[in-house]
């Protein structure tokens, strides 16, 4: 395991955190289906890996080799120990693919592939072929590819060999994409029967190539996936003749190009096509090239569909009610009474779109303001504001530009909303908002009153039915107004001014949480209480972390959940015997944060968007909120121990062997995502 004094290098760090995602497609406790879509969720973050982190592992290379000396770490000792992890992952992948695909079997689920196929079955799968895929299918000829940059990232191809069995014609190769985007990657075949069966698009065009290429006179065909990961950083010029969408929208089109770092194809595949393929596809001898299974991309299992019984997936948790938010009754009116904290996906994030819909034909609205980072592909939330802004509402949006994987979409919501009359705060080139604020401002009384949401996450509707995040709503007017003051900063980023209740990044969030805990290192050292919680998605910061190892030789107790990237090191003699580790990976995706401190017996409850990572702290503009209503303060406590509790899905960090999962004095099981909702059903009933 890679380490420097004390610390984790954060790339293997994340494969650590990958292989918990995997352990849960590995676990015959889950449902069959919810497991192959675990076997997704596990193969997207993988590619994202490649895209991202490999790809500048890979620059770091190239860096070192023109200016050796300039890395702080052996960038090709930690490749090396990537690519080991990763073949080991691949490797219980695959295996864990074939047992559930069994699996289903046994529940008459069964998959079939195109020399399987009956004759019922063939003319059926023929049919859908020629109407529903057909039309999205382009061959290329392999001999006359001259570039691969128009061929797209991420994306599964099927290389195919031609032969004529006559000997009439000379062997040739094409290349086909998979039109995954376009088409379902699953195919039902009916069925008069119990059995259910299921065919991948992948061997709908393998059993109809001679449909593709009948005018060619070949009547052979082999067909073997392929799939190429490309660069995915983005490389912006400089120009300042340009607008920074301008520059945005060139620079994603460069990373539909980028260099290829990853290269996955068929292991029955012949070499003669193989090396063609590295040929034509410009694969050097540093790309990582690795062969693999007949299939590829399995990203598209996130999706796969409920065939069977319902004890293939997870039971069904309706949203549960929340008791402040009365069906029928005004949520602004509500909120002004007391906080309001809900906890999505437990709780609905209809809460906030019905707030929208309030406030945009409230006649003593005067304003809106939000920040996105990722919208809804289908966004109620967006169309609530184009509504409120038809309304005569003044809308002021910040829609972060450069959230990754997600510019082309903001850029097209952007204009969307500009068009409707919507103002759009222009992207910060250098800094992005992650923060994620809503502000009203309402006319009452004559006075200007303002109402604050300040989320964990993004305000995606889609999203929230499956990120478990918490959303604060105030009427707070010394938080409220201090919100309004960030939308201000927004547009004049270079003149802050000061907070006394927000934490705001990249200004002094790194040093209000140092002070916080020498506090509670000087409480510790004179015999007072000294705690410190934390929940968060990321630990990577090496000066926080540093502080958090000064705390655990102070005395201060520190328990951590971290979902994913921990650099810091738990339970070490003499640096953090006082700190313990734990992540949660479970049917949703813990994507929360909260932090807590004990402050001498009078807790500091925090929560808000920020992970604890240099990017957070330097490079973007994040918000974390104090919690001062005492009812939510005893909520998030209860949470919190709730999931310290867990003995189910939770799993001990950087402690040998890795990702064991944790036993805890308890008898009982405890797994906090069903504990939780019954607290909140309890709570809230």
């Amino acid at each position: 395991m890679a380490k420097k004094k004390n610390l984790i290098n954060r790339e293997i760090s994340w494969l650590h955190f990958n292989e918990r995602v995997l352990q849960e497609a590995v676990d015959p406790k889950n449902p069959l289906i919810e497991r192959l879509k675990f076997l997704g969720i596990f193969s997207n973050n993988r590619d994202e890996f490649f895209r991202v982190r490999v790809a500048t592992m890979r620059r770091f290379l190239q860096l070192e080799k023109s200016k050796p000396g300039r890395m702080k770490f052996n960038v090709r000792k930690v490749m090396k120990e990537i690519l080991e992890i990763v073949e080991v992952q691949e490797k219980r992948f695959t295996g864990a693919f074939y047992e559930i695909r069994e699996q289903l079997a046994n529940e008459n689920i069964i998959f079939l592939d195109e020399k399987s196929l009956n004759e019922k079955q063939g003319e059926f799968v023929q049919d859908y072929f020629n109407s529903e895929v057909r039309p999205f299918l382009f061959p290329i000829m392999l001999k006359n590819l001259e570039s691969p940059d128009n061929l797209r990232d991420n994306s599964i191809f099927l290389a195919v060999v031609m032969k004529d069995s006559k000997g009439g014609q000379k062997e040739d190769f094409f290349i086909i994409r998979v039109p995954t985007d376009n088409v379902s990657r699953f195919l039902e075949i009916p069925s008069s029967g119990k059995k259910k069966y299921l065919i991948m698009l992948d061997d709908v065009i393998r059993f109809s190539m001679g449909e593709i290429f009948s005018p060619f006179e070949y009547d052979v065909f082999e067909a073997y996936t392929i799939k190429f990961t490309r660069d995915a950083e983005l490389d912006i010029d400089e120009d300042v003749s340009k607008s920074f969408v301008e520059l945005m929208s060139e620079s994603i089109k460069k990373r539909k190009k980028g260099d290829p770092v990853r290269f996955v194809y068929d292991n029955d595949m012949p070499d003669l096509l193989l090396q063609t393929l590295l040929r034509k596809l410009k694969i050097s001898a540093t790309d990582t090239v690795r062969g693999g299974g007949r299939y590829h991309n399995f990203k598209d299992f996130m999706s796969f569909p409920n065939l069977g019984s319902s004890g293939l997936v997870y039971p069904k948790t309706p949203p549960l009610k929340h008791k402040m938010l009365p069906h029928h009754e005004s949520i602004l009116r509500a909120v002004r009474r007391q906080d309001i904290m809900l906890h999505y996906p437990y709780q609905s994030f209809q809460y906030i779109v019905d707030l929208l819909r309030e406030v945009a034909i409230d006649p003593k609205v005067r304003a809106i303001k939000m920040t996105f980072y990722r919208a809804a592909r289908q966004s109620n939330v967006i169309n609530a504001l184009i509504n409120a802004a038809r309304n005569g509402k003044n809308v002021t949006v910040f829609l972060e530009i450069q959230a990754r994987f997600d510019e082309e979409a903001n850029i097209y919501w952007a204009q969307k909303l500009s068009e409707e009359g919507v103002k759009i705060i222009k992207t910060l080139p250098g800094f992005k908002v992650h923060s994620k604020l809503m502000l009203i401002r309402r006319k009452e009384r004559g006075e200007n009153i303002y109402y604050a949401n300040i989320s964990t996450g993004n305000f995606n509707e889609s999203t929230a039915k499956v990120y478990a995040d918490d959303s604060l709503l105030t009427a707070n007017q010394d938080i409220a107004r201090e919100v309004n003051m960030l939308f201000h900063l927004f547009e004049q980023p270079y003149n802050p001014p000061r907070f006394k209740h927000l934490i705001v990044a990249p200004y002094y969030m790194r040093d209000t949480y140092m002070r916080l805990f020498n506090t509670e290192i000087r409480n510790a050292k004179e015999g007072k209480e000294a705690w410190v919680r934390i929940k968060l998605n990321s630990l990577v910061d090496e000066k926080i972390i540093k502080k958090l190892y000064q705390a655990s030789r102070a005395g201060v107790k520190v328990d951590i959940i971290c979902r994913g990237i921990c650099r810091l090191v738990p339970q070490v003699k003499g640096t953090s015997e006082n700190i313990t580790v734990i992540s949660i990976i479970d049917k949703y995706l813990e994507h929360s944060r909260a932090f807590i401190f004990a402050n001498g017996g009078k807790p500091k409850y925090y929560t808000g968007s920020a992970d604890w990572m240099v990017r957070n702290f330097d490079h973007r503009f994040e918000v974390v909120t104090p919690v001062y209503d005492k009812q939510m303060q005893e909520e998030i406590m209860d949470m919190f121990n709730i999931q310290w509790a867990d003995n189910v899905k939770a799993r001990l960090v950087n402690v040998e062997p890795i990702n064991q999962y944790r036993k805890t004095d308890s008898s009982k099981p405890v797994r906090s995502q069903i504990e939780i909702y019954k607290y909140l059903k309890e709570r809230h009933g």
